[in-house]
């Protein structure tokens, strides 16, 4: 009898063991489907929204083209010395995604686009990129869209200042994916309805932290590592992302300046 009762002592450690295996795999089965949806049908999503609403912005603008900014036009650049430094804001893939803010930004010669609203096309040649540009860099009202976020009190486009945005880098569209890729010369041109502006990459800042406030200032120039950055008032764009790929720890940022 006591033979017995060990094999039925073993048959149920086993069919414990079983149902554990199972029970694992199903868990194991749920993460990958999870990330599947994250990583895959998320960004499939947030690039074909992203696409529509750049065809949306361009079949508003279709009797008014574009037309290269020309130095000296009326509304291309503003007057006055920019100034001022940022705040930072909550960290995250969100906001620099993540990162700072600027609390100072160069006189302004149109008023802000509304919040959250694409009102421009970003494009970048060498990265075959065509992604919208809206107000503000919100996660759920813009980022998660596929969209890429301007930052709030960075200049307008075109404007003396610093035309400051953030893009995800994975997931949902991640537009910013590739900007690593980015070289001096490369050109990154902000098409707003009637206007076109050029602007040409003139550094890359491969790593900083995300409370780095000055890579996002009216005069771009990184306060964690002073080697980058500028040191004269001009009319800048700057590209902020999370950096390494899939995680928010630091961030990589590119600089660029309006073509003349």
């Amino acid at each position: 009898m006591q033979g017995g009762g060990r094999r039925v002592s073993r048959s149920g450690l086993a069919r414990v063991l079983w149902v554990g295996a199972e029970a694992i795999t199903t868990v194991g089965v749920l993460v990958a489907l999870l990330v599947v949806h994250q990583v895959w049908w998320t960004n499939r999503q947030a690039v074909a929204a992203a696409q529509e609403q750049v065809q949306a912005l361009e079949g508003e603008w279709g009797d008014s083209p574009p037309v290269p900014f020309v130095p000296g036009d009326e509304g291309a650049s503003s007057s006055g010395d920019p100034s001022g430094s940022g705040e930072p804001s909550g960290s995250g893939e969100g906001t620099a995604a993540g990162g700072p803010t600027p609390s100072g930004r160069a006189s302004a010669v149109r008023p802000s686009p509304a919040q959250d609203r694409a009102y421009a096309v970003l494009r970048v040649p060498r990265l075959g990129l065509a992604v919208p540009v809206a107000q503000g860099v919100d996660k759920r009202a813009v980022l998660d869209k596929g969209y890429v976020g301007q930052y709030p009190g960075s200049a307008q486009p075109g404007e003396r200042g610093n035309f400051a945005l953030a893009g995800h880098r994975n997931t949902h569209g991640e537009p910013f994916r590739y900007i690593n890729r980015l070289k001096a010369g490369d050109e990154l041109i902000v098409d707003v309805r009637g206007r076109r502006y050029t602007y040409v990459v003139g550094q890359v800042l491969g790593e900083t932290t995300e409370r780095d406030t000055g890579v996002i200032a009216p005069v771009p120039r990184s306060i964690v590592r002073p080697g980058y950055g500028y040191s004269e008032p001009g009319a800048y764009i700057t590209l902020t992302t999370c950096t390494p790929e899939y995680t928010s720890k630091y961030r990589l940022v590119v600089w660029g300046t309006l073509k003349r």
